[in-house]
């Protein structure tokens, strides 16, 4: 069985969706592309989004990763315009958004109502109440690697519901189907049953 890796970091996995980073040709599969808020240069931006809309193609799947880090030295009015502007590609191109968020769960959720498209927030390992508010505001959540030790993550994946979860590995190094098997063993259900589930959750993205 073949299980889709929402979210990786290595081009030889024609079977997810590639992170498109700055210095990357297209890759032939799936992808997404967006300005990661590590990687704005004010002074560059205009070029920035030239690179993210040129980039834009069949193959690719969506816009991002994109979003809010309050870790990251760039001013938080900047990100959350760079942010803004990526949505607005998104809804423009009709293609949903793969958020990065640190600690700014609650400013994310604030851009939730300017989006048309599914939005999406990758490698997801925080407490149940903000999976719950997150899960309020229509988001998705796609978990990683951090679902194999960590019980409270375990927990928060059992409340959610398996039509707004995704899988991915991101940058680790592990076989997705680990995650898939122990995704599976948590909410109690076959891994046929969950991969269709998946399947079906990319469909819905994507077509509505």
């Amino acid at each position: 069985m073949n299980y889709f890796d929402f979210h990786h970091h290595k081009k030889n996995i024609p079977f997810g969706i590639y992170n498109m980073g700055l210095s990357d040709k297209i890759p032939d599969s799936l992808y997404s592309i967006g300005i990661h808020p590590k990687d704005i240069q004010h002074d560059k931006i205009t070029e920035q989004f030239h690179w993210l809309k040129d980039n834009i193609t069949e193959n690719c799947f969506a816009v991002g990763e994109c979003g809010l880090d309050s870790l990251v030295p760039i001013d938080q009015k900047i990100q959350e315009d760079v942010f803004l502007k990526q949505i607005e590609i998104s809804n423009e191109v009709k293609k949903p958004l793969i958020i990065h968020c640190v600690r700014k769960f609650y400013e994310v959720i604030s851009f939730r109502k300017k989006a048309n498209q599914a939005m999406i927030i990758h490698g997801f390992n925080k407490k149940e109440n903000i999976a719950q508010d997150l899960l309020k505001n229509n988001f998705y959540l796609s978990f990683g690697k951090a679902v194999l030790y960590n019980l409270s993550l375990q927990n928060t994946l059992k409340i959610t519901p398996l039509n707004r979860i995704f899988l991915e590995t991101d940058n680790e190094d592990f076989d997705i189907a680990t995650l898939y098997r122990t995704v599976a063993d948590i909410k109690g259900i076959s891994l046929e049953v969950l991969n269709e589930q998946i399947l079906e959750n990319l469909e819905h993205i994507t077509h509505g």
